[in-house]
This record gives structure tokens, sequence and C-alpha cells, in this order.
């Protein structure tokens, strides 16, 4: 250890609390939460990567009261009482930081801020760099040219320059800010009636702190502060408490602590400890590691080797012919290999080449510039010559790939004439079918997860903001690698991914036989496009500017003032204050939520402004997210818009898709059925729309078994209609258009777990009467009930439940002790195999389209999928010929006990088709 390196000093209390509350909570399958802790872990792992040879320790609050206890009764008075779910997760926190072999400090009398704080005025002085890695904004008070805030959860880090961004004023004067404004967390009064903004015009206004300000009360008036007259007679009245919020505010900087800041080097791992730790936690993926690592240190020790090091990364820059043909040897000799590509742009529509990354053996890559225009790059290989070059490896269906988000790569070669063949593995599919909700899918955070490793940023090497380079402007010593990282991680990854996927049948068949076929399919899909009507959708969006004007007059007539209808505050003050409605739910800070849910209730009891509002509302998202962006997202290369659709996203399986998001567009409404209008047909041809017809209550059939269910749809029987009639008790034929609206609404909301409450409330019944629906409902249909109580049971035991095909779907709040959070997972737990196993159909059908298209000379191609519905162009004259193949093909996506029916329709534009 030398004094070159910096203490590193970790707030373990401030981020326990903070992993509590912003991450998702995770449990044990006994009901030990544990989310908390595996937060707390990763950002420890993280730090100790990024400070492998520093002096560390992680300070946590001790039990018991403060000596701000004793100077303020009130003191942190307010705060509810600690969480059960986050008591719990204390001690072993703490057992794992031990385990970790880190310095952990608990100092009875005083705040874990007091320890840190004392611990880096110690280190400053004798001229040692300090990092406080903490989320606590009071901590600023302790930055200077030695001392640094890092915010491991935001990746933000804050110096002196940093605070006075932030705050407005320097580290010197945080204390008498925070004595100023108060703190409500810590419940530290301050001077009432004194916010963020007038402490801050008063602490720069007058140049100093407290006692400037105490002794300049005359100057207070003449200050630009809202309510500056005033200030000096609430600053004199509120004097004593200034200076306590002070005291209490201040972090100690002289506890006496038995421990030095040279004995805080952090010692060995206390492995079988871990071991023990990862088993009772459940955190799989730790503890398997941590057994190879056991194991593979055990084989070294019998042998009497010292265990392996880590293996160095061997990256290289290929910018010579002789080099290059050395890596076309490799790939030929390969039986896998990862590429990458690197590009101008996110959009792979509009992106161009690079250059090209290959990995064939774990550590070993290679980057090949082909189009950088950084000056100073070496003479670059010819483009076209080493696309030609490597063009047969990429397109040889025999010759196995793996990428990171393939679909990407794909499209953006399919622009340079290569028709990529053969990815057997994609990384990104492989994680999300692994564990939809574990983590998320991008490169860094599954590396960070499954390979231990932290990977080059892109901002790193381009940088941030309006200043970002694109790639083919940055230095090659930079480029080349974080190109080579890309494609080493992901074949590492995929060795680590697939030994955990294989072993299980049933998500392995999920990878190969659903996400990997339709990972090509919707790449051909993104690259076809949609062709839309600019001027239709230029006349639409003034239409909707001059509805968006009416509403507002209507608003202002309503309110009997005008206001911004995009103001919270002030739509609040109209609405609760003025017009005396009533408050159905509050904010976070306790004011009258004008949320879109709550205008909403109020809108349906009666409630004129609400409507308006919501209408307003509507109208506005219409125009700023379609009318107004659509004309701007037209590919001037194609003509025609390119969504981008997502497999990795839903936990359930479905698709999603943004730029645009084509999921949202309303079909109910007028205003959505025109935007659909404005996605057209070519001359000569005719837009098909295909969808299941309610596909997931023949799934709900299917699964529950129950009889009559299986009837009704095999029969053909309305089955909304044949709900009520059973419901009801009245016969077929005599079932009210009411009764069916009532039966849909029971028999939708029992797959999305719609309590009485719900049903009462949308059906316009009261509780009991809707109970009594439900009962009879139950009664009729005893297999549903049963359905949901096995599947209840299943998700209990095992912690997921299964879609018909085998995707698995994590539940990790079913045994949350929190009723609310546990009953919102068993809902969960219901209707996830209903959606998930909809959501596999449509993506098995896709695929059979695709390759009954690809074989048949049909001239017909998809262009997009929107929930159950697919849409494609199609030849005028050979729109039966398709409509016959596609109900055949997408009927056989799934067998089932009921039949599945496909509903076709054709037009010169969606909404037509549809």
């Amino acid at each position: 250890m030398t004094d070159t390196t910096p203490l590193v000093l970790v707030d373990g209390s401030s981020y326990l609390y903070r992993a509590f509350h912003a991450l998702p909570p995770l449990t044990t399958s006994k009901g030990q939460p544990t989310g908390a802790v595996k937060g707390v872990l990763n950002m420890l792992k993280s730090l100790l990567k990024q400070y492998p040879d520093s002096p560390i320790a992680v300070v946590f609050d001790a039990k018991g009261p403060t000596f701000r206890d004793e100077m303020f009764e009130q003191y942190k008075s307010h705060r509810p009482p600690m969480p059960d779910d986050l008591r719990a997760q204390i001690e072993p926190l703490h057992a794992a930081v031990r385990a970790l072999g880190l310095p952990l400090l608990c100092v009875d009398g005083v705040e874990a801020d007091d320890v840190i704080g004392t611990l880096a005025r110690q280190s400053a002085d004798a001229g040692r760099a300090v990092v406080i890695s903490t989320g606590d904004k009071d901590m600023a008070q302790l930055v200077d040219e030695h001392i640094t805030l890092v915010n491991t959860m935001t990746s933000t880090v804050m110096d002196i320059q940093g605070v006075h961004d932030k705050f407005g004023i320097g580290p010197e004067l945080i204390i008498d800010y925070l004595a100023l404004m108060g703190d409500k967390v810590d419940n530290i009064p301050g001077v009432p009636g004194v916010g963020e903004k007038t402490a801050l015009g008063l602490l720069t206004g007058v140049g100093g702190g407290l006692d400037v300000i105490y002794n300049s009360l005359d100057k207070v008036p003449e200050l630009p502060i809202r309510g500056a007259k005033k200030l000096p007679e609430k600053l004199e009245e509120h004097k004593e408490m200034a200076y306590l919020s002070y005291q209490l505010a201040t972090i100690k900087l002289d506890v006496p602590l038995e421990v030095q800041v040279d004995a805080l080097q952090p010692g060995p791992a206390n492995r079988e400890a871990l071991i023990e730790l990862c088993r009772e936690m459940e955190f799989k993926t730790w503890l398997d590691d941590l057994l190879r690592e056991a194991k593979a240190a055990g084989q070294a020790s019998d042998n009497g080797e010292a265990a392996e090091q880590a293996q160095e990364n061997q990256y290289e820059i290929i910018t010579e012919q002789a080099d290059f043909d050395r890596w076309l040897v490799k790939l030929e000799a390969a039986e896998l290999f990862a590429f990458d590509t690197e590009t101008t742009s996110i959009d792979a529509q509009r992106a161009e080449l690079v250059g090209v990354s290959l990995a064939v053996q774990p550590h070993e890559a290679a980057y090949i510039p082909v189009a950088h225009s950084y000056m100073g790059v070496p003479d670059q290989l010819d483009r076209d010559k080493v696309l030609a070059a490597l063009k047969p490896y990429l397109e040889d269906p025999a010759k196995a790939k793996v990428a990171q988000h393939a679909k990407y790569d794909i499209n953006v070669l399919a622009h340079y004439d290569i028709r990529v063949q053969g990815v057997a593995f994609d990384t990104m599919l492989e994680s999300y079918v692994l564990d939809a909700t574990a983590t998320r899918h991008d490169m860094d955070s599954l590396s960070l997860k499954y390979l231990g490793q932290g990977t080059i940023k892109f901002e790193d090497i381009a940088g941030k903001g309006s200043k970002q380079l694109t790639f083919d402007q940055i230095a090659l010593e930079q480029a080349g690698p974080y190109a080579a990282e890309d494609a080493d991680v992901t074949l590492r990854l995929h060795q680590t991914l697939w030994a955990k996927l294989q072993p299980q049948a049933s998500l392995a068949r999920v990878l190969q036989e659903i996400e990997m076929p339709l990972m090509p399919v919707l790449a051909r899909i993104e690259r076809n496009g949609a062709l839309v009507d600019a001027n239709l959708l230029g006349k639409q969006s003034i239409e909707l500017g001059d509805k968006m004007v009416a509403l507002e007059r209507q608003a202002f007539e309503l309110a009997g003032e005008e206001f911004n209808l995009g103001s919270p505050k002030q739509l609040g003050a109209i609405l609760y204050e003025k017009q005396g409605l009533p408050v159905l739910s509050k904010t976070a800070k306790g004011q009258p939520s004008t949320a879109e849910t709550v205008l909403a209730e109020l809108a349906e009891q009666g409630f004129e402004l609400p409507q308006v509002i919501m209408q307003y509302r509507s109208v506005s998202k219409l125009k700023s997210t379609y009318t107004d962006r659509l004309p701007e997202q037209i590919n001037p290369r194609t003509g025609r818009i390119h969504t981008s659709y997502h497999q990795a996203v839903a936990a359930t399986g479905r698709l999603s898709s943004s730029d645009p998001n084509l999921q949202n567009i309303p079909i109910r409404t007028t205003e959505g059925r025109r935007i659909r209008q404005a996605f057209v047909a070519p001359k000569g041809y005719k837009l098909l729309a295909a969808d299941y017809s309610q596909i997931e209550l023949r799934i709900m059939a299917h699964l529950a078994q129950d009889a009559g269910l299986l009837d009704a749809f095999k029969h053909d029987l309305d089955v909304h209609r044949a709900t009520a009639a059973e419901v009801f008790g009245v016969e077929l034929d005599e079932v009210s258009s009411d009764q069916r609206r009532s039966a849909k609404a029971i028999n939708f909301g029992l797959i999305y777990g719609m309590s009485a409450f719900g049903l009462a409330k949308q059906i316009g019944v009261d509780r009991k009467q809707a109970q009594a629906y439900i009962d009879r409902y139950f009664a009729r249909y005893p297999g549903v009930l049963s359905y949901m109580e096995r599947t209840r049971e299943q998700a209990s035991e095992q912690g997921y439940v299964e879609t018909l095909f085998g995707r698995r779907l994590y539940l990790p709040e079913i045994h949350a002790k929190n009723q609310a959070m546990r009953k919102a997972a068993e809902r969960t737990a219901i209707n996830a195999p209903m959606q998930g196993t909809a959501a596999d159909i449509i993506k098995r059908a896709m695929i059979k389209v695709a390759a009954w298209l690809n074989d048949s000379s049909l001239d017909a191609r998809v262009i997009m999928q929107v929930h159950d519905e697919l849409v494609l162009e199609v030849r005028e004259d050979q729109i039966d010929a398709v409509t016959q193949g596609l109900k055949e093909h997408m009927a056989q996506a799934a067998e089932l006990d009921v039949p599945l029916v496909v509903e076709v329709g054709v037009g010169d534009n969606w909404d037509e088709a549809h």
C-alpha cells in the first residue's frame, strides 16, 4: 500500500436504505428479503475493482441514540419505524461485508457520517486523497481538494466544482445552507419558510454563512429574493433554531476511533462464509462462481500449485492485410466465433459501418477498422475487401456465431449486401430467457453480473452530451480495445450463460425454438418498414392542434380563469381549492394528486373539468408522439418508417417497439384510428391485418381445462354471451347487451386478477353484487378457480410460473411480507402464463409465416407486429392466397384443446384492414 492510493470510505447505511427503496424487492424461496443486500454487495464489488489497492472501510450507523438526539429531542423523530424487510437485511449485510474481508465500523453515540468525516479529515490532513462513496447530500460539506464524493448507484462524482454545480455554493457553505432550509429527512428544523432558493439567495447575496447573514440583516431586504422584506424578522425570530440546525447538520470530524487509516486495508475474503451466505440468500450466480473458485483452488492445492491467475486479454487492432489473413484462418478453424459491428449510429437503418470485431477464443479478440475518420489512424484496410472476405463466414449457416443484440448487427450488415446466417446464440436473449427479471440484458450489466467484470463504457472513449463523438471520430488506440472487448465479452458471456441454460431443457427450447429463430424474422420486418402518408399526418396534426386550443378554452371557461394545463400545481389549485373537488389521492409530499388515474376517476364521477383535462392530455400526447413525430421518423433512403422491436424487455415475453412505439396507438378513439389511417399500402398493394380472436381466454380454457369454457370455444359460441347466460341464469338468446358487457368484464377481469371492488366499479354495481357475480362465475366454471389455486401454489413453491412452452416467469415478491406486494405477485402468477403463452404463440406464428413466405412465390411481406396482430403488405391479386395461408399457419402455431381462430381484414390503410 502506498500513500498515492486513495482512502475509500463507504456510507453503508445510506446505500442500504437506497438499495432497499430503489431496487426491486427480492426474497428467497423461504420469504427472506435479500434485495438490499444484493444491491449493496454489487456496489461494493464494483468499488473493489475500481480501487483494488486502496484502504477501505464500510461504515454503518450503530444502534441506539446519538449526541444529536440529546441536542434536539425531535431529531429524526418523524421517521417511520424501519420496515421489517429492511431490518432483516442488516445483519446478513454486515456478515457479507466481513466475509469479503472489508473493515466494518459501527461507533456508538455517533452516526456513520461522523465516522466517515473523522477518517476523511485525518487522511486529507495527511495529504492523502479520499473517496467517499455515498448518496447523502450532507456529505458535500466534506469536499475539498483531497476529498471527493462518488455515488456508485448513479455513477456520479462530486468534487469542489461539482458541489458548486449542484448546489450553487461551495462546500464551505453547505452546513449554513442546511441550517437555513432544514432537512426534512433528518427533521432538522431550519428557519420556517426558508427553502432551497431562499437559502441560496441569502448565502450568495451576503457572501457568507450564518454569522455573516445575522450581521447583515439590514441588507437582506435589498436582496433579489422573493419575500426579502419579511426575511429579517423571520430570521431574527428563529435565530436560535437556525444555529441549533447548524450544529445538527455539522458532521463531526473528531470522533475518537480505535482504528487508524493504515489498518483499513482489505483482508482475504472468507470463501467458506461467503458460500454459506450465498446459499442462505439464494444468490445462485455468486454461489456457482464461489464453488467453481473453491474447486479450482482445491485442485491447485492438491497439485501443489498456486491458483490459476486471471488470464490477460490479447486484443489486436488489424490494419495490415497479413494480420487480417491470419484472422481469416482462425475463423475457418473456429467451431463458433463472436462478432460485433461498430457504427456511426444506434439506428441500424441509418448506421454506417466503421469496423468489425471478432473473437474465437476467450480473452483473444481483434478489431478491424474500415472507416475511421480520426486523424492519426494508420492506413485502414479497404472496407469492401474486408467485407467481401468476411461475407462467406457471416453468411454460412453451418458456421455458428454468437453476438450481443445480433438483430442490430444483422440489419447493419444487410445494407452492405451481407445476409448473416448461422447466428446460433445471442447473449442478450440467453440472459433474457434465463431470467427476464434478474438484471438488465445489456452487455455491461451482463458482464458485471455473470463475469464479475466491468467493461469499457462508450462514454469513457466518446465523451457525453452534445460533445459526444461518433465511433468513427474516436482515436483508434481507444476505439480498438473497446470494440475488441465487445466481441471477447460476448463470447465469454455465451459460454457462461449457455452453461446455465443447457441443463434446463425447457428454457433451452424457448431460446432455440422461439427467440433465436424469431430474431432474424424481426430484423427483416424492421428493414421492410411501413409506408406512411406524411401529408395526411400533417393535416391531422393541425386538426389536433385546433382541438387542443378548443379544449384549452373549454377548460378556462370551466375553471373561470386561465391557467397552465400542464402545471400540476396550478391545476391542483383550480380543482381542489377553487372548485372543491374530492381529494382521492395525495402525492408523496402530501399535495392533492393530479395524476392521470386520479383525473380519470374524477371524470368518471361526472366532474367536467377533469374530463376536459383528460381529453386535452390524450390529444396532446397523440400530436407530440405521432402526428408531429412520425413524419420526422421517415427514413430518407427508404421513404418508410422503421420501428425497432425489442425481444428482451417485457417479463412475459411480449414484444415491444420504439421509434415509433406502435403498441400505444389507441384503437378505440377516433383520433387513434385516424393515425392508423396514415399507415398506407403502396400502389398495387393492400394492407392485410391478421390477429387472434380472444387468444388469452382460449389459453385460459386450455390451461384451466374447464368443461364449460372448452365447450363454448369448441362450438364457436360467443364466449361472453355464453358466460352471461351462465352467470345471469338466462338462455343464450335472451342475453342483453348490458349482460354481455358485464360478462366480458368478468372474463377479462379474472384473467388480470380483478377484485370484486374493481369489477363493481367497472360494471356499475355495488361490491356485494359484483362478488355474487364472481362467485356464480366460479360455480359455473370451477376449472378456472382450480387453475388459479393451483397456480398460486406453484408460484409459492417454485418462485416462478411457466408458459405452455416452458418460458419461466419469476415472481420475486411472491413471498413478500407486505401483503399488498404478495397479492400483486399472486395476480401476476395467474395472468403471466396466459400473457406469456399468447406472446409465445404470436412469436411462433411469425416464425412459421416468415418461413412460408420465404419459400413461396407470393409477393407479400410482414411490415408490423402489434400485440396479437400481424400486418402485411400484399399484392392486390394475391390477397386470397395470402389470407388462406396466413390463417392456416397462424392457427398451427400452437396445439390447444380449443381452436385458435384468426381474423383477417384487408384495406388500403391499417385502420381499414384492422
